[in-house]
């Protein structure tokens, strides 16, 4: 079981060894990883450092998802015609 308050997208790039993520419902948070479970390792204690960054900051901090889910794709977003 993956134990993430908050939704991840991973994105795999040409680079076999580097991997982005963020999550689209905690604003602001990113990361880099060297592979998909570096990134999901590193987003499960990263949440928890942005959310406490969040709160000390008095920002809004968004509840926690009932059923997060983790999206891995590529990267390369095509540009809107």
């Amino acid at each position: 079981m993956l134990d993430l308050r908050y939704s991840l997208v991973i994105e795999a790039t040409a680079d076999p060894l580097f991997f982005s993520f963020y999550s689209p419902t905690l604003e602001g948070f990113t990361g880099v990883g060297s592979s998909v479970e570096d990134c999901l390792y590193k987003a499960r204690f990263g949440m928890d450092e942005h959310v406490a960054l969040l709160r000390e900051q008095k920002l809004t901090i968004p509840d926690p998802e009932t059923e997060p889910t983790v999206l891995v794709r590529n990267s390369g977003r095509s540009a809107a015609a």
